[in-house]
């Protein structure tokens, strides 16, 4: 998730934890603890592009990491607070609890995380929830900007960030919900269609937990496609995507290329924009592919200028947006055909 929501979160869960002894220093110290695995964002400091891509979300991220940080933390600040009437089985349990949310939070998104680090390279994607989801991420500020603005009782600030984290909590099961039922008929419309595939994955597309971008693997390629919980419609409308790996033997066993073979889980394809080789990594999804079936991929990695590499999972998640696709999007979340439009 973005930092933000991992502010708020770290916070809420703060308040419900240590509220009562130790007042509002609860929610600070929890936006901190929680936001903390986030710090291996220094490592795109001296790695490169392809290392840094399994470096975040990799070691900072895992149970083991969490596990040593909880106890850490919770030594310190108990020498620190040492006048605080807060025992360290309490702030193991409080730094235990925050940074075991972000884990699990982050594992909603495409870009899987490390969980099980050094023990087993797997990367555990829910591919349940955007990045950046309005819906998620507003419930838990408005929780938080209430609790900051308004002077309550601590009874009823311990329910106000009850109630965020309950409210909060019922929207991510809104979205596995959303994603299991369109999981169920991807499956239905595969096999009605005759699309003979070896895999498949669906994840959420941008701000919204109803309309899931799909993608199929078949023999020499993809099939990708969009379904909303609302749509009724059959067949559904697939675009085919070839995986063109015979562009990438000219690379032979370069290690970014294997990196990034590695960071994609398998899903990837390449082509040439111009006079560049790109590599897709199609778990991010398309920019704006619901208004244009054959829009770009959000993650897309130049092989041969690497150098403009540097923002590789940023620079497309809102690429080309303006008020027509915003409006398409909204559209096609209702269930709504839009015919595809050429840019």
């Amino acid at each position: 998730m973005d930092s933000i929501t991992h502010i708020a979160l770290g916070a809420i869960a703060g308040e419900i934890l240590l509220g009562k002894t130790i007042g509002k220093k609860a929610m600070i110290l929890g936006a901190i603890a929680n936001s903390f695995p986030d710090i291996d964002f220094l490592a795109s400091l001296w790695l490169s592009p392809t290392d840094n891509l399994l470096a975040h979300r990799g070691f900072t991220h895992s149970i083991l990491c969490a596990a040593l940080l909880s106890l850490l933390f919770s030594w310190i600040t108990s020498k620190w607070y040492s006048k605080e009437p807060v025992s360290f089985t309490a702030w193991l349990l409080f730094f235990s609890s925050q940074l075991m949310l972000h884990l699990f939070m982050d594992a909603f998104n495409a870009y899987g995380v490390g969980w099980f680090i050094p023990f087993s390279d797997t990367r555990i994607s829910f591919h349940s929830i955007f990045v950046v989801d309005p819906f998620y991420s507003g419930i838990l500020g408005i929780a938080v900007l209430l609790l900051i603005t308004l002077r309550l009782q601590q009874k009823y600030r311990t329910r106000l960030a009850v109630i965020g984290l309950l409210l909060s909590s019922g929207y991510l099961g809104h979205a596995l919900i959303s994603k299991y039922l369109v999981a169920s008929e991807v499956e239905y419309l595969l096999d009605k269609q005759g699309i003979a595939y070896q895999r498949y994955f669906t994840t959420a597309t941008p701000l919204n937990t109803w309309l899931w971008f799909v993608v199929a693997e078949v023999d020499s390629g993809y099939q990708i496609g969009y379904r909303s919980v609302f749509d009724k419609t059959e067949p559904m409308p697939f675009t085919y995507v070839p995986k063109n790996e015979k562009l990438l033997q000219l690379y032979g066993n370069d290690r970014p290329l294997a990196r990034l073979k590695k960071f994609s889980q398998g899903y990837y394809s390449a082509e040439f924009q111009s006079d560049r080789l790109v590599f897709n990594d199609l778990r991010f999804g398309q920019i704006t592919g619901w208004y244009n079936p054959k829009a770009k991929f959000i993650f897309h990695y130049y092989l041969n200028y690497p150098e403009d590499n540097l923002l590789v999972v940023q620079r497309g998640r809102f690429a080309n947006w303006n008020k027509e696709k915003v409006r398409s999007l909204i559209k096609r979340i209702q269930g709504y055909e839009t015919k595809p439009r050429k840019e």
